[in-house]
Formats: C-alpha cells, sequence, structure tokens
C-alpha cells in the first residue's frame, strides 16, 4: 500500500494486535485495532475495536471512532497555542508551526493531526511510546485546545 492512498483513505489504522487464548484444540486468536477517524476539516475522533478477524476489528474501531469525534480549533493550518496533552505515562507537546512547516511528528500523532486537517505543527512525544496511549495524549491535548475568541467570550473581553 502505498503512502498516498493511505492519506485519502478516512479512516487510520495505527496498530493491530494479535492476542492468543490457549484452548483445548489449540490456539484461538482475536485481533484488536485501533483507528482514527477523520473528516481533514477540523473534526477527529479515535476507535478501538476487538474480533476474531482483523477487518471485523478495524469495522467495530472506525463505528467507535465516530461515536467519539472532536472539535479541533484550527488557525492558519496549524495549532491555535502550545499545550502538552497527557495520558498515563504518554506526554505529547504541540506547537504551532508557520505555513510550509509541514507536519514533524512521529508515525501516531502525525496519523491524529492529518486526520483533522491539520497542516502544519510541530510536537515532541515524551515519556511512553506506547501508539495507542500517544493517541489518547495527543486527543486531551486537541480537546483542551482554545482559540482567541473562545477565551476572550469566557473572560467576558473584547479582542
Amino acid at each position: 500500500m502505498s503512502n498516498d492512498t493511505r492519506r485519502d483513505s478516512p479512516e487510520r489504522v495505527i496498530q493491530i494486535r494479535r492476542c492468543a487464548c490457549v484452548v483445548k484444540g489449540g490456539r484461538r486468536f482475536s485481533f484488536t485495532a485501533m483507528v482514527v477517524v477523520g473528516d481533514g476539516n477540523g473534526r477527529v475522533g479515535w476507535g478501538y475495536g476487538k474480533a476474531i478477524e482483523v477487518p471485523l476489528a478495524v469495522e467495530k474501531a472506525v463505528k467507535a471512532a465516530g461515536k467519539r469525534m472532536i472539535s479541533v480549533p484550527i488557525a492558519d493550518g496549524t495549532v491555535p497555542h502550545q499545550i502538552e496533552g497527557r495520558f498515563r505515562a504518554s506526554r505529547v507537546l504541540l506547537l504551532p508551526a508557520r505555513p510550509g512547516t509541514g507536519i514533524i511528528a512521529g508515525a501516531s500523532v502525525r496519523s491524529v493531526v492529518e486526520s483533522a486537517g491539520i497542516t502544519d505543527i510541530l510536537t515532541k512525544s515524551k515519556g511512553s511510546n506506547n501508539p495507542i496511549n500517544v493517541v489518547k495524549a495527543t486527543f486531551d491535548a486537541l480537546e483542551r485546545l482554545r482559540t482567541r475568541e473562545d477565551v476572550a467570550r469566557l473572560r467576558g473581553v473584547e479582542v
């Protein structure tokens, strides 16, 4: 699968895991899939699915991601301000970048910010590099982003 076809698809598979349950007749395998879904226009969600076949696990994860969509404020193709997201031992730092910088990020964070529609961003992942925790830390950061207008409205101040 080429890199261009993966960017065009609405869902991005972050991780697939295989689990083996030992039974009388041998091993019985099950699969889990973590998927990120976005419209490329400020909405993104993640989902986790479990099934006995990989396509079924991905399908369940996509369905779960659709239910867990969030809106991300985007200012000129980047995030409005610097923020750090946390989930368990994972920390993800998101920094605004000038136009033309591109997405400077690892695979897990890249999938999330590309799906959200962010075109220029600098990121740094610290602590645990478990893809599931990194994605959840990225979502923690994106959920807490605010625009200038949002902050002004909350404080009751004119911009």
